[in-house]
């Protein structure tokens, strides 16, 4: 029997937990649309709770129009994402908040990043932006720069693209959770290599240290 979307196993479900996924050894797994498809790196409740997880829209993909309730994250990793809003190249990346809305495509195919229903807060600002025109900033960090994505007073959110030259040490705050996605190159750390394309989530605390193993590029995400 066919699963509904009702009946979608938890994965990673304790968002205060370690976990950590190698996304290239992943199937992609069909959603309630046809022609997009989705490998889950953190999933609560079935279809309709928090997700987190990397979205594949085939050539000529379409999915429903839908509202935002708490909030829908996504960082274009490949192609070009559209909506009636307009359309979004690879290295945009955009937060629609609670109460907003869109009906989703890609004529030429694309891979995002998504987390869905993890920014409460109607009063949130929408944002978009173009990470490619942005400039790399320094951390204060030796061999570590960031382009700031999200930092919005009141709310307990920090998430940023960095990029970590060959033997910089990753910053990990000193305490909240930490999730990080591989964009580019690898580190090291205390459970061996953090390759492209792994999604890794830790308390801060104990997340230990990772040093980028040549040039690394990655995305960031911090919750106090």
């Amino acid at each position: 029997m066919q699963k509904t979307i009702d009946d979608l196993a938890d994965v990673n479900a304790d968002p205060h937990e370690a976990a950590r996924v190698d996304t290239g050894v992943m199937a992609w797994e069909p959603s309630p649309s046809g022609t997009v498809w989705r490998k889950p790196l953190y999933r609560s409740g079935g279809e309709f709770g928090p997700v987190t997880s990397l979205v594949r829209y085939a050539p000529g993909g379409a999915f429903r129009p839908h509202s935002h309730p708490e909030g829908e994250e996504i960082l274009v990793l490949d192609g070009v994402f559209a909506d009636e809003h307009g359309e979004y190249r690879a290295g945009t990346w955009f937060l629609n908040p609670d109460g907003s809305s869109h009906a989703p495509r890609s004529e030429p195919g694309c891979d995002l990043f998504v987390r869905l229903r993890q920014y409460p807060g109607r009063d949130r600002a929408a944002r978009c932006l173009d990470t490619d025109r942005m400039d790399w900033v320094e951390t204060g960090v030796p061999g570590v720069q960031e382009k700031v994505l999200y930092r919005e007073s009141g709310y307990p959110e920090d998430v940023c693209l960095m990029q970590l030259a060959n033997g910089a040490s990753l910053p990990v705050p000193g305490d909240g959770i930490i999730e990080i996605l591989v964009l580019e190159g690898e580190l090291r750390g205390p459970d061996g290599v953090v390759a492209t394309g792994t999604w890794m989530r830790a308390p801060a605390a104990g997340a230990g240290s990772w040093l980028a193993a040549g040039d690394c590029r990655l995305y960031r995400r911090i919750v106090t």
